[in-house]
């Protein structure tokens, strides 16, 4: 699937959509089209990446206190 996309220096493209998160994290793109308009980045609310989050155990509600033992 594509997705349009507006790249910085607005240049107007289309990439695949495995790319998107790549160009989000790197600050290339300032917008892109989803089915309901256009997303600004860093002014609409879009998915964080599943490698930003701080959970890496297999039970998320383990209390802080017992990741210090």
């Amino acid at each position: 699937m594509l997705i349009h996309i507006i790249r910085t220096g607005n240049h107007y493209d289309y990439v695949k959509n495995f790319i998107l998160d790549n160009l989000i994290e790197s600050n290339a793109i300032v917008k892109f089209k989803r089915f309901t308009g256009w997303v600004t980045i860093g002014a609409d609310p879009i998915r964080t990446s599943k490698r930003d989050c701080p959970f890496r155990g297999t039970d998320r509600r383990v209390n802080n206190s017992a990741l210090s033992q």
